[in-house]
């Protein structure tokens, strides 16, 4: 189980504050379907389903009018609203009553796999080694450090964090504490000042993402009280250590402010530093690497402006590096008087640009507002840039070659001649090697601009999650820890094409490249294999499938299809120990990357599945769930899908679309009344997403959005799959009212024997991000597994 980082990494530049995503009761005899109707495998309950009421409200839009009497749900303040969510999850509580024991059993197995003890490496950032751990029988994570007395050899100091921690330690957020004293809490943002003295961050204590802003003296332990803020989103602070930016959120919690607080100063005020007035874009406020400038970054989905403050004189103007242009985005950091900047704007001398892609450049800080920038880096055919950081004396860029991801590191400062476009190659880059078994890299918070070593948190589907240090000076590298699983064994560890060296046996020294050390991962136990899948218009959709080699029978087998695809967002492979729990039973676990998503090229995959192309994300779902049953991976009537946000879009309109292929469904704080939401500009971020899912306002763009609305889609009178519908009362930027007017339209239109098996379970705590430590996580996964295993006939006997 990989820990949350509480000490948020600055590791993508490109992460913004954006990620920063309702028909009359039909009475048909059940006796209809005697012939036509497949059933369910489980006894139906004798107790019908809530009815919620209806009241007739009508929408219209162009020149469509369509009557909505379930609109009365987005009044979360209605009463009747509440008694029909408690309603709906009694009546969950009832249909899941007979999985008690298979609940249990599945808990079990989850909660025995995680160790007594989970710790981070620690990581050293000016004189201190920063790192948390989970103690023993507690749910959340606790955020440490300790002084580095004495340089000793990496293993040493992290065998010393483990077996006994240092008297010398200080505990700087205790998130377990937080949760016994508000009952829920989320962090949200942790900024450490450049001095160490203060930590800055940031909490929700009600699930609505109404974050409060909290400052801590780390000297003293002191929090104050008048620190508290509202709304607060993203932090900063400034070269003096005692000078805080921060951002603040609207009514829409749109970020629109940036603020500049002065501690230790009896000003009450904060002074205002700058407004967006423009409600299509977000402010998201960082620094550069080495604390020179703060950033200040006014983000829509697809554009950006970047306004640049002195750090050292954090009360002088801000400096804009272009103005605005539509589609065009710019990231930056700072290396001793230059900026390299991450681009995708035009190129005068290239009419064939698209604007796809991104490509480095670099100015002088005097030159930053001419038009004098400097082109370094141009991507290749075949690769793309994603994303940078930097240090004192490397240049670490996020590639994608040939569709797989790819880190490599380049020596700075760079000398070459710039008059001609240069490939990533030309710089002799050192590639880190890399697991290639679909192999998810996450950087760790790699703080410290001096440093010249590069963390990283390799992952893949078959391989538990293993902290990396790449040393760029060197070119070595060191496996320094690696996720422990309880009660499995690996008898015969396969080895990749990119085979990691390693540290697993406590070995101090790095170890050259040339060698190769085998390390944990099961792909000897379960098979991970990536398929192209054709879609509908003949583009190959990846798809990754995975199975246990003893437990998985061709043709006979059940399966479960996780799709997403918004945002340009890479769908999540990796390492679940949970997983095992349905893999061991026999079932396939796959991932369909549809248009929509991210990590498969350059942008324009992202931008073959949004707006007016939001068709294609959902055909390339059921592409690749089609391919799952026609290949004999999964038993034809035994495929389930799942959902997560503003993914459930898109299973949600597969399942509308083609009903019999899906035996059931999961879908979480699911954005299911797509047309509604973005005609109601004023909920939160409905004005952010008309550049993802469309602008209503536009005829063209609205009919696009309706026809692939789930809500508004749901095929009469059909057969329909068992769904459970997981929601939070709390949410913001899914209203809880998305869930249930779904669920009660469902059963106004479907079959009635199969909509019996539609349930809504609403949490009336937490938010969208849900709540719950890893105990509580092992707790919501083993009910999603039982609801799956329940409708598809495997219950354990």
């Amino acid at each position: 189980m990989a820990l949350p980082s509480l000490l948020h990494a600055k590791f993508s530049i490109r992460t913004s504050s954006l990620s920063l995503a309702f028909c009359s009761f039909r009475t048909i005899s059940s006796s209809l379907f005697s012939s036509i109707c497949r059933g369910h495998p489980f006894t139906p309950l004798p107790q019908d389903p809530p009815v919620p009421k209806k009241v007739p409200f009508e929408v219209s839009a162009h020149d469509k009018t369509w009557q909505d009497p379930y609109h009365w749900m987005s009044n979360i303040e209605d009463i009747d609203l509440l008694e029909y969510l408690k309603q709906e999850n009694k009546y969950a509580e009832a249909f899941m009553a007979d999985t008690h024991q298979l609940r249990h059993t599945l808990f079990s197995e989850m909660s025995s796999r995680i160790p007594t003890k989970i710790s981070t490496p620690p990581e050293r950032w000016g004189p201190w080694l920063y790192y948390q751990y989970i103690p023993e029988g507690k749910e959340y994570p606790v955020l440490c450090r300790r002084l580095e007395t004495e340089r000793v050899g990496f293993v040493k100091t992290f065998l010393h964090h483990a077996i006994g921690r240092s008297q010398m330690e200080e505990i700087l957020l205790d998130w377990n504490k937080l949760a016994e004293d508000y009952g829920y809490v989320h962090v949200g943002t942790c900024r450490v000042s450049p001095d160490h003295n203060y930590l800055a961050y940031t909490l929700d204590t009600s699930g609505s993402e109404q974050f409060m802003l909290q400052i801590k003296d780390l000297r003293s332990g002191y929090i104050d009280s008048k620190s508290r803020v509202d709304g607060v989103v993203s932090l900063a602070w400034a070269q003096d250590g005692n000078t805080l930016f921060y951002t603040l959120s609207d009514d829409n919690q749109r970020p629109y402010r940036v603020l500049c607080r002065k501690i230790g100063y009896d000003s009450v005020d904060d002074l205002l530093v700058f407004t967006e007035s423009d409600s299509n874009f977000c402010l998201d406020i960082t620094s550069t690497k080495d604390g020179k400038f703060i950033t200040v970054n006014s983000n829509s989905r697809t554009s950006s402006e970047v306004y640049l403050i002195d750090a050292a004189n954090p009360l002088g103007d801000l400096q804009r590096i272009r103005k605005r242009v539509s589609g065009v985005q710019y990231f930056l950091e700072h290396h001793y008087g230059l900026f390299y900047i991450l681009t995708n704007a035009p190129l005068p001398e290239n009419k064939n640009w698209s604007g796809e892609d991104y490509y480095l450049v670099r100015c002088r800080v005097e030159d930053i507002e001419s038009t004098n920038w400097q082109n370094i880096i141009f991507p290749s055919e075949d690769m793309s840039l994603q994303d940078m950081d930097i240090f004192n004396g490397h240049l670490v860029l996020f590639v994608n070659k040939k569709g797989l991801p790819m880190l490599c590191s380049l020596n700075l400062p760079i000398h070459v001649n710039l008059e001609h476009q240069i490939h990533i190659d030309s710089l002799k880059p050192w590639y880190f090697p890399l697991p290639s078994n679909s192999c998810s890299a996450v950087p760790g918070s790699n703080h410290d601009f001096m440093n010249s070593v590069y963390r990283v948190v390799l992952s893949s589907p078959v391989m538990p999650d293993v902290i990396v240090d790449y040393n760029m000076t060197s070119q070595t590298y060191s496996i320094v820890h690696q996720e422990d699983v309880k009660g499995i064994s690996v008898s015969h560890p396969c080895m990749s094409a990119y085979d990691l060296p390693g540290m697993l046996n406590n070995k101090e020294e790095s170890v050259p490249i040339t060698e190769s050390y085998r390390w944990n991962e099961f792909s000897d136990a379960y098979c991970c294999e990536r398929k192209e899948v054709i879609s509908h218009d003949g583009v190959g959709v990846p798809l990754t499938i995975l199975y246990s080699r003893r437990s998985w029978k061709k043709g006979q087998s059940p399966g479960l299809l996780h799709g997403y695809g918004a945002y340009g967002e890479v769908l999540d492979k990796s390492w679940c120990a949970d997983r095992l729990s349905l893999l061991d039973r026999g079932w396939v676990v796959a991932f369909a990357d549809v248009r929509g998503g991210g990590g498969i090229g350059d942008s324009s995959w992202h931008k073959l599945g949004r707006g007016l192309n939001k068709q294609n994300s959902i055909f390339d779902f059921v592409s690749c769930g089609n391919y799952l049953v026609n290949e004999g991976y999964v038993h034809t009537d035994q495929l389930s899908a799942m959902g997560l946000s503003a993914g459930c879009l898109v299973v949600g309109a597969a399942i509308n679309i083609h009903p019999h292929l899906f035996r059931a469904a999961i879908l979480k704080v699911p954005f299911l009344d797509i047309s509604n939401t973005m005609l109601n500009p004023s909920l939160p971020l409905t004005i952010l997403d008309y550049e993802e899912f469309g602008n209503p306002q536009l005829k063209s763009q609205f009919d696009s959005i309706l026809s692939c609305s789930p809500y508004d889609n749901i095929p009469q009178g059909s057969c329909y799959p068992s769904v459970l519908v997981k929601a939070a009362f709390h949410d913001s930027r899914v209203g809880v009212w998305e869930s249930a007017k779904w669920v009660a339209k469902v059963r106004d239109s479907t079959c009635s024997y199969c909509s019996h098996a539609v349930i809504l379970k609403t949490s009336m705590i937490g938010g969208h991000f849900g709540e719950g430590g890893r105990y509580g996580q092992c707790e919501e996964a083993a009910y999603d597994y039982a609801f799956l295993m329940k409708t598809v006939e495997v219950l354990d006997k």
